[in-house]
């Protein structure tokens, strides 16, 4: 485990206090949101109260079972990154960070393909690892022909990471595929649904994510389960076979409630075989890279390195 980023910590704290101060004026979300609050945060940005910004380099196209993608392919194409947004498993979408997928695709030379899956509450799991099963399916089978190269990497933030991982592990344990995603992405997951002792013991504070929050998020993504029913490794990959997957980088914040899921999984993943980079960003909480802090620039510098050279 690496510590980064101590050198920001005054400006990274003084973040979390200014969120903290300006969230105590906001309901708690400790409960599950009303329609409306749920159709005011899928109309806006991750993060922000202003709906994101649409880039005309932006195809949205429609791929194998009818599952929504929004592809950034740039003039230099070294490989392909299948993006998997956050948000709860409930808002978020594949529209939603044009301006950092598309630097993303420029910088590290890669076509950068966002997974537009399907929502809870209204489609519970396993509605939103279907599709992006479906879609990784779909891009072992096509990318060469489509992109011109078969280099595939698969990663996202929050729950994008967790769906990464089960999109892993259902290629590995469903269709036989294992080696054609070279390298996993993973910010800031939930691993474990059944909740690990960081996420049980953060408590109330008003950050971006806290206990009660983490606790409604795994409500809605899975309704009818109960913890114990919510430890099966195919909803908590912290407790799946991880052989045969590839390289990871696991990035998280010190004052992120899901810390000791990064910690967790970067443990299990090298215990099973397979090369890991963990890094835990001084300060930062849930989500920081939605926000404009020197840490969120090191990071997507970070991303784009190890995006570009595995």
């Amino acid at each position: 485990m690496t510590i980064t980023d101590e050198d920001c910590l005054a400006e990274t704290l003084t973040f979390n206090a200014q969120f903290e101060a300006t969230a105590a004026s906001r309901p708690p979300r400790g409960q599950a949101p009303s329609a409306d609050v749920l159709a005011l945060l899928r109309r806006n940005r991750l993060g922000g109260d202003t709906p994101p910004v649409r880039l005309p380099q932006g195809q949205d196209r429609v791929v194998a079972g009818g599952v929504r993608v929004r592809a950034f392919v740039p003039d230099r194409v070294e490989g392909v990154y299948l993006h998997l947004h956050g948000g709860g498993w409930a808002f978020g979408s594949a529209d939603g960070q044009d301006e950092k997928l598309w630097r993303l695709a420029v910088e590290a030379r890669l076509a950068v393909m966002s997974v537009d899956y399907r929502l809870a509450p209204e489609h519970p799991f396993p509605a939103g690892p279907d599709d992006c099963e479906e879609a990784a399916r779909w891009l072992v089978d096509h990318a060469e022909a489509e992109f011109g190269t078969g280099r595939l990497l698969i990663g996202g933030e929050s729950a994008g990471a967790h769906l990464s991982v089960l999109t892993l592990l259902r290629l590995r344990d469903r269709h036989g595929i294992t080696g054609t995603f070279r390298a996993a992405n993973l910010a800031f997951g939930p691993y474990d649904l059944s909740m690990t002792p960081s996420q049980r013991l953060f408590g109330s504070r008003r950050l971006l994510s806290n206990s009660d929050s983490m606790r409604a998020s795994y409500e809605l993504f899975t309704p009818k389960m109960g913890p114990e029913e919510r430890r099966a490794p195919e909803v908590s990959p912290l407790y799946a076979d991880l052989s045969g997957l590839p390289s990871a980088r696991i990035v998280v914040g010190a004052q992120d409630p899901l810390l000791d899921d990064s910690l967790f999984l970067a443990q299990r993943w090298r215990a099973a075989g397979s090369p890991v980079q963990l890094g835990v960003v001084a300060g930062a909480m849930h989500g920081f890279t939605l926000f404009p802090l020197t840490i969120t620039a090191r990071e997507q510098q970070r991303q784009r390195d190890f995006l570009a050279g595995v």
